[in-house]
């Protein structure tokens, strides 16, 4: 054994829902979000560990199903795969249901055999009376194989271990090479021959690939290289031999063939350990059932997110006045000039604390109960629930997940689109996330349905009101989202829709504790510190627009006066128009901005209450006509300049980024005009 220090370079590969991320942070010590459900690892993440004097530093990988780069995901561990430089490959799979893993795991080992498979999830296997080989799996995959249970750390050292033999080359793999039909094998022979490739193991696989002629073009250009004359001739003389024949189908037969039978040879099963599972799914994705059970759910995290974050709102509120008056008294102190004074406490520091004392509290609850349900397995049963909508829409079931995704953040969702296989359905997806109200929407959705629409049901039963009327706004606006995912799949976007397989994961009890300070650290930090970072220099401009000022008028003034009449036309009034265009670097700044503009205040102003709030907003002329346009506006409106930063990173398209900026605006303009007029037939 080497005692030298060494650095190796680990990649971390699996398909969705192993336990991938779970291991990764175990390993590291890093605290990625794990969740179990389809895609959750939509960029590669790194991070580093120390084992006999060696530093190892890990890449993890997206989760994918197969290395034939139909998906940004797939191009992405494919092409790490093929073309990083890398000491040991950790192939992560679920030992309750290798069958399924083993196919990726064939293909990676097409590639390289410096690898070790980790046999995770071990003691749920164990759970359903599952036996494995382990020696006889090694044997027929020709690398080691440790069985580990990343989440109660068992086999981690013994993981570590076998990683760094394989890496210092102490334990020698073996190539067990697929062999297929006689023409097949001849075909990739007289490919081989023309490449330059000197590992031989490599060379094979680039061969099978540049024999798939709808992928010679991108396997050329990952490669970059140009292909030469001589593998021209190669390649149109293996193309004769093939005579028509698919050469992704005849790999996949034969994949899904040696796969049955490695898996026949080294595991033992009853075969009813799915059972429970299937009776929950019964229930969850029956017609009857499912989206019941599923608006109930929803229900249900927004009346705790509701009831829960009244209180803290108001005590982070109240806390951050206190703050406020000690910073007025320091800068008294100090004899700050009164323009200063203004700009940072007023300006910085009271956009600042609008923001957190709104934005925090429901999103440390709505986060957790979120990611719970994605930890135990539901997320992808609402995805097939809503999957025969979306195909109905023209666009692609994943869609489903990253809608849900949305309701968190909308940059999230966005980059969440990198799931979805089709450029086309991914571009819909893109476009159409924003109808997705996400939580810097929420509070000002929840305040105006609490004062204008249930103002006057019963205390008792109040929250309840709101929540139900709340699901119903949510549930607005998937349809919209639908309808214009169709119009776009017919129109900008028309063209062959996607076929869709989507895998259910077993059901798995969540780490309570470990998943809400996950989520907390995770999520909520996460998001509350990019609302930070734009509310701050909003916060500065808002207020030099109300204290900067033109022949006698401030400019938010002027601002607000201009809008006004086309605001009128949609049901609302100038000020809160403008409070929304504010509001594009922070959503959840929309109602103080309209506070202070009602009030004629230089700063911004919160409120100490919704009666409060709701008689000020009543005596600047609000009825229930336009709270219901406020609401809408609030569901269809432009996205937060975070995430048209996402969608212009996404799509690299100037033109994406304007479409998906205006139009859901364009949706809630129309729907405030249409029932503004029909208010006025009516009254």
């Amino acid at each position: 054994m080497s005692n030298d220090k060494h650095t190796f370079n680990v990649l971390l590969a699996g398909n969705p829902n192993v336990g991938k991320s779970t291991v990764f942070n175990a390993l590291t010590g890093l605290k990625q979000h794990t969740g179990n459900w389809s895609g959750k690892t939509v960029v590669t993440a790194k991070g580093s560990y120390m084992y006999n004097n060696s530093e190892f530093v890990i890449t993890d990988l997206p989760g994918t199903y197969s290395l034939n780069a139909n998906s940004p995901d797939e191009a992405a561990a494919s092409n790490a795969i093929m073309n990083f430089s890398y000491d040991v490959v950790i192939i992560v799979v679920d030992a309750s249901c290798i069958e399924r893993n083993l196919s990726l795991v064939l293909q990676i080992l097409e590639i390289t055999k410096k690898a070790v498979l980790c046999l995770n999830l071990i003691d749920e296997a164990k759970k359903k009376h599952i036996s494995i080989d382990i020696d006889e799996l090694s044997l027929q995959l020709g690398i080691p194989v440790v069985a580990t249970a990343a989440r109660s750390g068992k086999g981690l050292r013994e993981l570590k271990k076998t990683a760094f033999a394989v890496a210092d080359e102490e334990i020698k793999t073996f190539y067990v090479k697929t062999v297929y039909d006689e023409k097949t094998e001849q075909a990739i022979s007289i490919t081989e021959k023309a490449l330059t490739e000197n590992d031989n193991i490599k060379k094979r696989r680039l061969a099978v690939d540049l024999l798939d002629k709808s992928k010679r073009d991108d396997v050329s250009k990952n490669q970059k290289s140009v292909i030469s004359d001589d593998l021209k001739k190669a390649l149109s003389e293996a193309d004769k031999i093939m005579d028509g024949e698919n050469i992704s189908d005849i790999i996949s037969e034969n994949t899904v063939k040696r796969s049955e039978r490695i898996y026949s040879l080294c595991v033992k099963s009853n075969g009813n350990y799915a059972e429970r599972d299937r009776k929950i799914d019964r229930l969850l994705t029956s017609k009857a059932t499912g989206i019941p059970i599923m608006m109930l759910l929803l229900a249900l995290i927004f009346y705790i997110t509701i009831i829960g974050a009244n209180y803290p709102s108001e005590w982070l509120g109240a806390g951050f006045s206190y703050i406020q008056e000690l910073l007025y008294g320091l800068a008294d102190k100090l004899n700050c000039p009164p323009f200063l004074r203004g700009l940072l406490i007023d300006g910085m520091y009271g956009t600042l604390a609008n923001v957190i004392s709104v934005m925090l509290p429901p999103m440390a609850i709505f986060f957790p109960l979120f990611t719970l349900l994605e930890d135990l397995g539901y997320l992808p049963r609402i995805a097939f629930n809503l999957d025969k909508c979306f195909y109905c829409a023209g666009t692609h079931g994943k869609q489903a997940l990253t809608m849900m995704m949305g309701f968190g953040c909308n940059a999230c969702g966005v980059t969440g689109c990198r799931i979805i296989e089709s450029e086309r359905e991914r571009k819909i997806a893109i476009a159409t996330n924003n109808f997705s109200p996400c939580n810097g929407r929420f509070p000002t959705l929840i305040a105006v349905i609490s004062m204008f629409v249930v103002g006057s049901v019963p205390t008792a039963v109040k929250s309840l009101s709101c929540t139900l009327i709340l699901v119903a706004a949510v549930f607005l606006s998937i349809s919209v989202s639908l309808g214009v995912s169709k119009l776009l799949s017919v129109t900008l976007l028309k063209d062959k829709q996607s076929e869709f397989i989507f895998e259910l994961p077993p059901y798995r009890r969540p780490q309570i504790i470990k998943t809400i300070v996950r989520s907390l650290c995770d999520r909520t930090v996460f998001v509350l510190g990019r609302a930070v970072l734009v509310a701050i220099p909003a916060g500065l401009i808002i207020w030099l627009l109300a204290n900067l000022s033109i022949n006698d008028k401030s400019i938010i003034m002027s601002i607000t006066e201009f809008f006004d009449p086309f605001a009128r036309l949609m049901g609302l009034d100038g000020v809160i128009l403008t409070a929304f265009i504010l509001g594009f670097p922070a959503n959840e700044i929309v109602l103080p901005i309209a506070i202070m503009i009602y009030l004629s205040n230089s700063s911004m102003t919160g409120y100490d209450s919704l009666a409060q709030l709701q008689g000020i907003l009543t005596a600047n002329g609000w009825t229930i006509v336009t709270a219901i346009c406020a609401i809408l506006f609030s569901l269809m409106h432009f996205p937060c300049s975070t995430t048209c930063i996402t969608i212009y990173k996404e799509t690299k398209s100037i033109k994406w980024t304007l479409l998906s900026f205006i139009i859901p605006t364009l949706c809630g303009i129309v729907c405030c005009m249409i029932v503004n007029a029909i208010s006025f037939l009516l009254i």
